[in-house]
Order: C-alpha cells, then sequence, then structure tokens
C-alpha cells in the first residue's frame, strides 16, 4: 500500500523530476517507468516493481513530467502521436537517457540510468585487442547487435581510446548522447541529432567540411546515411557506427539490402575495400555456477545484482572476406571467420563455447543460442581458459 500521498509531491515539475532522480540513484536502480494511474516502478537488481514508498501518479502529473522533459530535447513539446527521445543529466552529474511516449491517451516515461564511466574493452566483455580498431587511419567500423545489446558503450569505449591516444579531431553524431566525452589528446564534438542537427545525414554531409579525422554515427540505417558513410569512409575518415543486425555476415545484407538491386554490386566493391571490421555483440543472463551468488553475496543487497555477460563476434575484413563481399558470397565468410582466429577473428560459438567452459553460463543457454550446439559443448570442454579474452559478468542494477 503507497503511504504518501499525491498531494504530497513537489507541484514544481522540475523539482519532482529531481526527486525521482534522486530517488533512482539511492536504489542503485537502472530504470524507472512512470505511468499513470500507476506508482513509479524501479527496476533494481534486473527486477521491475512499483515502490511502495511513492503514490499512484495521475495523468496530469505525468503530463507536466513529460512536458519538462520535452523542453530539454530541441523538439520543445510534447509528441501528439508515437514518442520522444532525450537525456539528461541530474544535479549530481549522472546522465539519464529517457522516452516519452503516449499510451492510452495520456504519456508515459521511460528513463534509463547511464554508466558514470567509460568502462574498458576487457569490463565490457570483449578482448583488448580490438582496441586496434581505433587506430585504423581510415575506413568504416561498425558494432552490430540487437536493441539493449550495449553498441553505444562500445563504442563510446573506443571513441575514448581514440580521444586518449591520438591527436585528431573527432566528431560524434547522437541521438540523444548518453557519453559525454572531454576532450584529451584529441579534441572532440559532439553533436545531438534534434537540438544541434536535424538527422544524422545532414550531419555527416556537413561533418566533412568541418576537418574531422574520425567520425561516430550513432546508427546507420537509411540509404543516405549509409551511403555517406561509406564516403566519408572512402575519403580518408574513420568512420565508427552500429547497424541493427544479429551477426557480423548478416551486417553486410543489412546495409546492402537497403539499396536497389542495381546498385547493389557497386556498393559490395566499395564496402569490400572501405569495411575494416564488425564486431556482433548480445547481453545474455550469467546464469553458469561461476556467475552463482555466494552466500555472503546473497545477504548483501547491493551485491545481490543481476549478471549479465556479453557474447560476441568479431569479423576483420581481410583479403578473403573482401572478396567474398565483392562477389555476394556472404554464407561462405563464416567459414572464414572460424579459420581465423590468427587475424583477431572468432564467432558466437567460439565466445559461448568459452563462456560455459569458464562457466559464465550454463550449457542449457549455450546450447540454446548456438548455431552449432554440439560443437559448443565440445569445444568447451577441449578449449583453454586463455582462448578469447572475456571479462567477468557485468553486474547490472
Amino acid at each position: 500500500m503507497n503511504q504518501r500521498y499525491q498531494q504530497d509531491l513537489p507541484q514544481d515539475a522540475e523539482a519532482l523530476l529531481q526527486q525521482l532522480l534522486d530517488a533512482t540513484l539511492q536504489r542503485e536502480a537502472s530504470d524507472l517507468h512512470l505511468s499513470a494511474d500507476h506508482a513509479p516502478h524501479f527496476r533494481q537488481q534486473g527486477v521491475l516493481a512499483a515502490a511502495p514508498d511513492w503514490p499512484l501518479f495521475d495523468a496530469e502529473t505525468l503530463e507536466r513530467l513529460a512536458d519538462t522533459l520535452a523542453g530539454r530535447t530541441r523538439a520543445g513539446r510534447l509528441p501528439e502521436i508515437g514518442a520522444l527521445d532525450g537525456a539528461l543529466s541530474a544535479k549530481n552529474g549522472a546522465r539519464f537517457r529517457f522516452n516519452v511516449y503516449l499510451r492510452s491517451g495520456s504519456y508515459s516515461i521511460a528513463l534509463r540510468r547511464l554508466e558514470d564511466r567509460i568502462r574498458s574493452l576487457p569490463e565490457l566483455g570483449l578482448p583488448a585487442e580490438l582496441y586496434g580498431l581505433a587506430d585504423f587511419s581510415h575506413g568504416l567500423v561498425l558494432i552490430a547487435g540487437p536493441t539493449g545489446s550495449g553498441k553505444t558503450t562500445t563504442l563510446a569505449t573506443l571513441v575514448d581510446r581514440v580521444n586518449q591516444t591520438r591527436a585528431c579531431h573527432v566528431i560524434t553524431i547522437e541521438d540523444p548522447i548518453e557519453y559525454l566525452h572531454k576532450s584529451q589528446k584529441a579534441l572532440v564534438d559532439q553533436r545531438e541529432v534534434g537540438y544541434d542537427t536535424d538527422n544524422f545525414n545532414d550531419a555527416l554531409v556537413a561533418s566533412m567540411r568541418q576537418d574531422p579525422d574520425v567520425i561516430l554515427v550513432g546508427e546507420i540505417r537509411d540509404l543516405n546515411t549509409i551511403r555517406t558513410a561509406i564516403t566519408a569512409a572512402e575519403t580518408g575518415h574513420l568512420v565508427f557506427s552500429t547497424v541493427h543486425s544479429g551477426d557480423c555476415v548478416g551486417s553486410i545484407d543489412r546495409l546492402v539490402s537497403v539499396f536497389h538491386a542495381d546498385e547493389q554490386p557497386g556498393i559490395r566493391r566499395q564496402l569490400s575495400m572501405v569495411l575494416r571490421a564488425v564486431v556482433a555483440q548480445r547481453l545474455i543472463i550469467a546464469d553458469g555456477p561461476a556467475a552463482t551468488p555466494t552466500d555472503e553475496e546473497l545477504q548483501d543487497v547491493t551485491a545481490a545484482k543481476t549478471k549479465l555477460v556479453l557474447a560476441s563476434e568479431t569479423m576483420k575484413v581481410t583479403s578473403p572476406v573482401a572478396n567474398l563481399i565483392t562477389q555476394a558470397k556472404d554464407s561462405h565468410i563464416y567459414s572464414v571467420i572460424e579459420t581465423s582466429r590468427n587475424e583477431g577473428m572468432y564467432t558466437y560459438d567460439e565466445c559461448l563455447a568459452q563462456l560455459l567452459r569458464e562457466g559464465k553460463i550454463s550449457e542449457r543457454t549455450a546450447r540454446g543460442l548456438a548455431k552449432n550446439p554440439q560443437m559448443v559443448a565440445s569445444r568447451a570442454s577441449k578449449m583453454r581458459p586463455s582462448r578469447v579474452m572475456l571479462s567477468q559478468p557485468v553486474e547490472t542494477s
């Protein structure tokens, strides 16, 4: 039962929003959900539940909060249809991403707390050798995966590597800006879609007149943005971006399929020359014996968090891979990845086998996600623990 009445809440929407953000931080929650006729729901230790010490919010309160958030975007007003994305900083500097959306005629809000620091690749669960992707002078590097798989976090880590090691100009185009990069060895300019620019493609076209060395495009999904990104990579820029795709090979088809059939052979030739690497990733629950909390951890509320682990695969565009891309023989690329560990490539199945071998995931999970379940189980029993360098499971509140 809720112990507070709505009239006890601040009438000022900004003050109420700050109170909600503070509560999210105090609870060490990863997400906050607000809907009319419901109390705030916090996701703690991976579980979403209503807060008993908060009242039910009515539609008017939600609209005031939504209007306040909308004012932080370039749109400046609430959407009449659909949803609105944005990001904000709490008074203590913590960053949040938000989405305001319509539900049965009233507004709902989803806020996610963002990392307050940029993690290293091994902390994320990726091989440290992938730092080499930040050393290319030009070309296209893609991070693939479904929504919520940590693609933006991986990109932030690579940009941070550039920022620490190269004297160059970095331009990021994001929607919204999630990680703030303070210029270190590099000069970093971050632009937000909907605030600093109308869309990804316009900003990408403009960026080539801003003397960049490295360009980050939050996502390439439409024909014009893909074409411009390829052109930027061809003209001497290192371009980082993300693509919604299940694996490395699927990313190629995802890009090519956007174009008309007559253009696809030419696009394939261009990709074979500018694409440097694709890293595909997905987050899965760490349900293996090594991830099982100890008795001490079970007694410690702050330690009893959901543990996730990153499964990934990496494709480098070597000469054999480039030839297969040009010839539209994408199905053969997987075989090249399987036999090119010395080139820094590995498959999802190899990664799953390593996670199984280290006890981070169960055999049931490994078999359920693998392309070749029997091979994964067999390889896990023979593989050395250091075969693929992976991190400890990531704890998420």
